[in-house]
């Protein structure tokens, strides 16, 4: 039985690069995941209190993908100016009209300090080791005026047998198939991304668990 007691170190397949047909399908798996499998209610419950200020509200995405979760936040939030940042060329080519892609690596982007009243990470955070983690938080609570939300998977053995049992049926790519395993390999305890926010020196407001096995964390300022 694989080892969940400790996050996982390899790399995705989707970061490694893929040709372009199969990440267009691993990109639609991605949005059949946000929609179906419980990030969208989460990240909408979380966001929305922080962008009714009576003014034009400002969210930056980081790691967007192909920008459905600022999408969906652009849709339900008028007037909201939506940003999602992304490091691959092809994935911003796939944000809608509502959303303003940006191409750039997250380590190194290019807005001033509090451009966006709220920045959000959506599945992205476990995407980095964990000697990385604070750093790259630090870089995002610099960019954001009200709150810092991130939006990643708990990693539990429930989830992980779900995923060997029925994402063969449910995603269309094999790197999605591959990736997804992973990246519950590679997801968060409570207390794991609680220490996170701790070594990046975020005022962590709340962390809780979401359906299903999910982690919705908030820094406020």
């Amino acid at each position: 039985m694989i080892d969940l007691s400790r996050r996982a170190t390899e790399s995705e397949l989707l970061d490694t690069g893929v040709p372009e047909p199969e990440a267009l399908r691993s990109l639609a798996d991605l949005r059949f995941v946000n929609r179906w499998l419980g990030g969208r209610r989460s990240l909408l419950l979380a966001t929305l209190p922080y962008l009714d200020r009576g003014r034009r509200p400002r969210l930056l995405d980081v790691g967007c993908g192909s920008a459905d979760m600022p999408a969906l936040l652009a849709r339900v939030a008028p007037g909201l100016l939506a940003v999602g940042v992304d490091l691959k060329l092809l994935h911003a080519k796939q944000a809608p009209s509502t959303v303003h892609a940006v191409v750039a690596d997250v380590r190194e982007l290019p807005f001033a300090s509090g451009s966006f009243d709220v920045v959000t990470a959506s599945l992205f955070l476990h995407h980095f080791d964990t000697p990385e983690l604070a750093p790259v938080l630090r870089g995002l609570w610099e960019l954001a005026g009200r709150a810092l939300i991130v939006n990643d998977l708990r990693r539990a053995r429930l989830p992980y047998l779900f995923g060997r049992a029925f994402f063969r049926c449910l995603f269309r790519s094999r790197v999605s198939v591959e990736d997804g395993l992973l990246s519950i390999r590679r997801a968060f305890t409570p207390a794991e991304l609680r220490q996170a926010f701790a070594e990046a020196g975020l005022p962590l407001k709340r962390l809780e668990r979401c359906f299903p096995y999910r982690l919705v964390a908030v820094a406020e300022r």
